[in-house]
């Protein structure tokens, strides 16, 4: 590589970086996730999205105008072939404090879920009762994972396509038994993006056995329509992850968001039937 080449390399990868931190920090922002004082434990699986997370987050703290404590955790699920020493080795010269737990959850997901079926449910309930002990155990007062815009937009669709409900990832979450509030600090950010931040890093990733090992998933058909619009028209997934921002309740069905049946003359009227007036929304 000639000597202007590694500076275009550089400088474009600093567009990256500071594009992903940007967008991250932007996210945090937006939802409150971090707040002074907060103990924030990241989830590390050895993924590109995990790296990622934590990488972006060391550098928003040596900056942020808050005070907050990292705190990495990796479960060893006990997966053949898994490379125990990866991650510790990578988090030693990383120098964040970090606890690898070793739980064989891979041994119970394989014996209760028959051949061919999807393991993702099993496997992400055993994963988040582990992540919620260790998080009461080290007093983490946030528990970050590295879910990204992409993941958003396709637990959106599964839950339309396949269950009937408009749902998705939220940036911020509290747990059902109300003790863990969980972030997703990348949920702006494009998954592309996070590829290129990974390759350019050159972070040890680890291949998952598990979820990622199934064909099947009605999650990689929702990909596959995903990257056939992205492919077809790049704006297409900006404008839908915006949608997610800008709901109306009014112009839905959902009854438990908007009183339809005490609607009349002479209620308050936020958009009524202007909201059709959009040329790209005119029904032929």
């Amino acid at each position: 590589m000639t000597r202007l080449q590694e500076q275009k390399h550089s400088a474009n990868f600093n567009k990256l970086r500071k594009r992903l931190e940007r967008n991250c920090a932007k996210a945090i922002t937006d939802y409150g996730m971090i707040e002074e004082g907060d103990k924030v434990m990241v989830c590390l699986s050895g993924g590109k999205d995990s790296y990622t997370l934590l990488d972006t987050l060391s550098a928003l703290q040596s900056r942020a105008p808050i005070s907050f404590d990292l705190f990495a955790m990796n479960l060893d699920q006990k997966q053949p072939g898994f490379p125990e020493d990866v991650l510790p080795n990578y988090l030693d010269e990383f120098g964040v404090p970090y606890q690898i737990v070793e739980q064989d959850t891979y041994s119970v997901v394989k014996a209760k879920i028959p051949e061919g079926k999807t393991m993702c449910s099993l496997c992400s309930r055993l994963r988040r009762g582990v992540i919620y002990r260790v998080a009461g155990e080290i007093g983490a007062t946030k528990i970050a994972l590295g879910h990204h815009r992409e993941d958003i937009l396709e637990t959106f669709f599964l839950n339309m396509f396949f269950g009937g409900r408009l749902k998705s990832m939220p940036p911020k979450l509290v747990s059902d038994d109300g003790k863990n509030v969980v972030i997703r600090p990348l949920a702006y950010c494009q998954e592309k993006d996070i590829a290129r931040y990974a390759r350019a890093r050159e972070f040890p990733i680890i291949p998952c056995t598990l979820c990622g090992s199934q064909e099947n998933l009605q999650r990689k058909q929702i990909r596959k329509i995903l990257d056939e619009w992205d492919a077809a028209d790049p704006k297409r997934l900006d404008t839908i992850f915006r949608s997610l921002k800008h709901t109306t309740p009014s112009h839905l069905l959902d009854k438990n968001l908007f009183d339809f049946e005490g609607l009349n003359v002479t209620s308050e009227v936020l958009e009524g039937d202007i909201a059709f007036d959009d040329p790209l929304l005119v029904l032929n």
